[in-house]
């Protein structure tokens, strides 16, 4: 029989136990969950849903902890090798790979339900496999497109591209010309990051770059199709002049106050840059969003969806799941991308009237989401070094004219090859 002083002791040790916040008492979970959502419509849409999840599963919280694309890999990396790692993390696909691995995500096939399962396509769900584990649910995603100057256009007379009917690359070139003339160019391409543009708009054209065997290994082998599209681009910026040396150092948002004053046509960009547009752009200026130009393969078109992923050291992963499943719920996901002025991945979430609209183009991109593809670099190790010591540097110089095609598959093969075997021995 328990003395007393016994039962006091019980009772505060279960006390105590109940206010840990593991739940290991009986107290609630209490989940970490780390957003890089950075637009203020985005921000607040996470937080939104996260104050709603909170107020409906009072013995499972999610804290919400803002983090940064700036750094993420970086952070988590570090959050990681000191086991502090967020219990839900948001990233994008092309990220995960390491990670994955390594040996620092879940694998979430236990976890998933079969809604969320099945309101995916499989070509999305893809992107956040590596192996024979799935460690990141893709929920947002966007195709780069053209924003164009839609007076410029509808004075020159030139045929308007749409999803059913876009222009083929030689049309583009060809309609950059045209638009090109007394100090205006057809086309800003700001490449500052060229290597993910190439490659994910390549899709379109049958190249692929990476090539994976039966052993596993990934190879470099760079053909025809590989080179469709960055022969457009120094074919405009170096022998038509079409397109705007300038901007091949530029990122994206640089390239708007040029747009704006029309000293370009048109700049290939995400989709999401609408957001800025509509903030930034002058008073009555008229734009429109154009599908990228289709080859051989049609529209097809690399992404690299965000993704959110559960951490292997999670003691969570049930109840982290759990709290994915209800933030990627369709009207819920359908918020997000609003949010983000992204596409949603989730089949339901693509028909909702509001992603539909004529108004800001939401139509044009939702058009294009049926032809997204992970992007060809996805489960690539050893990738980002190659980006970063091989195929940046050489894609600039071949862009800028230093170099020549054939210079170009030299380094891109030849060198990269030798980076990507340090990973796969």
């Amino acid at each position: 029989m328990r003395t007393p002083l016994t039962a006091l002791a019980a009772s505060l040790a279960l006390l105590l136990a109940g206010c840990t916040g593991d739940g290991g008492g009986g107290g609630p979970v209490t989940l970490e969950f780390q957003s890089l959502a950075w637009q203020k419509e985005s921000v607040d849409a996470n937080r939104e849903l996260v104050a709603e999840w909170n107020a409906r599963h009072p013995d499972i919280r999610v804290k919400y902890v803002q983090g940064s694309w700036d750094s993420v890999h970086d952070q988590l990396l570090t959050a990681f090798e000191g086991g502090e790692a967020p219990d839900i993390i948001h990233d994008a696909s092309d990220d995960l790979a390491d990670f994955a691995y390594g040996g620092y995500l879940a694998d979430l096939r236990p976890y998933l339900p079969e809604r969320l399962r099945s309101g995916i396509p499989q070509r999305s769900w893809d992107a956040g496999t590596f192996g024979d584990g799935v460690y990141g649910v893709p929920f947002l995603q966007e195709p780069r497109v053209l924003i164009a100057n839609a007076t410029l256009l509808k004075k020159s007379g030139v045929r308007i591209p749409t999803p059913g009917h876009p222009w083929t690359w030689d049309e583009f070139r060809e309609v950059t010309a045209e638009l090109s003339g007394k100090g205006r160019y057809g086309v800003a391409w700001p490449l500052k990051e060229p290597v993910s543009a190439t490659l994910n708009l390549s899709l379109s054209t049958g190249g692929r770059l990476f090539h994976r065997g039966a052993d596993g290994k990934v190879t470099v082998r760079f053909g025809a199709a590989d080179l469709v599209v960055p022969k457009t681009v120094h074919d405009q910026v170096d022998t038509d002049h079409s397109a705007s040396g300038t901007t091949l150092g530029m990122g994206g948002s640089d390239t708007l106050p040029g747009f704006f004053a029309g000293k370009y046509a048109m700049v290939p960009l995400g989709f999401s840059y609408r957001q800025q547009i509509v903030q930034q752009a002058p008073k009555g200026f008229d734009w429109q969003v154009l599908p990228a130009p289709a080859g051989a393969d049609g529209l097809a078109q690399g992404v690299s969806p965000q993704t959110l992923s559960v951490a292997e050291d999670s003691p969570h992963k049930k109840e982290a799941a759990q709290f994915i499943d209800f933030l990627l719920r369709p009207d819920n996901m359908v918020r997000l991308a609003r949010g983000d002025w992204m596409l949603p991945t989730g089949t339901e979430a693509l028909k909702d009237p509001a992603l539909r609209t004529a108004k800001d183009d939401w139509a044009v991109g939702t058009a294009l989401a049926a032809e997204l593809r992970p992007a060809p670099a996805q489960t690539v190790r050893g990738y980002p070094e190659w980006k970063d010591k091989v195929a940046t540097p050489a894609l600039q110089e071949y862009y800028s004219g230093a170099i020549g095609a054939d210079e170009l598959r030299h380094r891109l093969v030849d060198d990269g090859n030798r980076v990507l075997a340090r990973y796969q021995r």
